[in-house]
């Protein structure tokens, strides 16, 4: 089987994944307190949204912003701009954690079938972002999303790959402009990674700003 087949699979394969929590709205002490923490405590915070030093740096270069929007709005164009190496250092960073206890065997099969068949075509891990997605979709959503984006040429799916991380970053920045733990894959927050892996991002505390 060509490595970008993915075997057929009977009918749709769901996954019971928790309810999702959201990101409390961020307040103007938060901001306030990115505005002002030292470049090294604002560059952990960045790096658990989107793990690009370029792009982090960036961000605390343009310090102090009024308001949310306008830190969206930077947080947009920083990503728009990656280098291809910078999105290479993001991507690397991505992970997927591990299936709920209680999944059925046939969605560790189906997604790990999928990712392989990604990275097998395209060197890199399947990122995407699900903000909004009822949980109990969000499996058949990234498989449907892998069978898709196997039909791009790799520079086209670099784009796309680039775009799906600007959305996570979105996602991901009230958590971290918030100081609680950062959500760096799809389980708790917007986005799908690769499988977990000991070499491999997981959750981590965003530091206090």
């Amino acid at each position: 089987m060509p490595a970008h087949r993915l075997p057929d699979l009977p009918g749709r394969v769901a996954i019971p994944v928790p309810t999702q929590t959201r990101a409390a709205p961020v307040t103007a002490a938060s901001l306030e307190r990115f505005n002002t923490a030292p470049a090294d405590e604002a560059l952990q915070a960045l790096l658990t949204c989107l793990n690009s030093h370029h792009w982090a740096h960036r961000l605390i270069a343009h310090r102090p912003y009024p308001d949310l929007p306008a830190l969206l709005a930077a947080v947009d164009e920083a990503a728009y701009d990656l280098a291809p190496e910078d999105l290479t250092e993001a991507l690397a960073a991505e992970a997927l954690p591990a299936l709920p206890k209680d999944t059925y065997a046939a969605a560790h099969t189906a997604l790990g079938a999928a990712t392989a068949a990604y990275e097998s075509r395209f060197g890199h891990a399947f990122v995407i972002c699900l903000d909004g997605m009822p949980a109990n979709e969000a499996l058949d959503h990234v498989l449907e999303g892998i069978r898709s984006r196997l039909a791009n040429d790799p520079e086209e799916e670099r784009q796309v790959a680039a775009d799906e991380l600007r959305r996570l970053a979105r996602g991901r920045l009230p958590d971290a402009l918030q100081g609680r733990e950062a959500v760096t894959s799809a389980a708790a927050s917007c986005g799908l990674g690769r499988p977990s892996a000991p070499h491999t991002r997981q959750t981590t505390q965003s530091p206090t700003l």
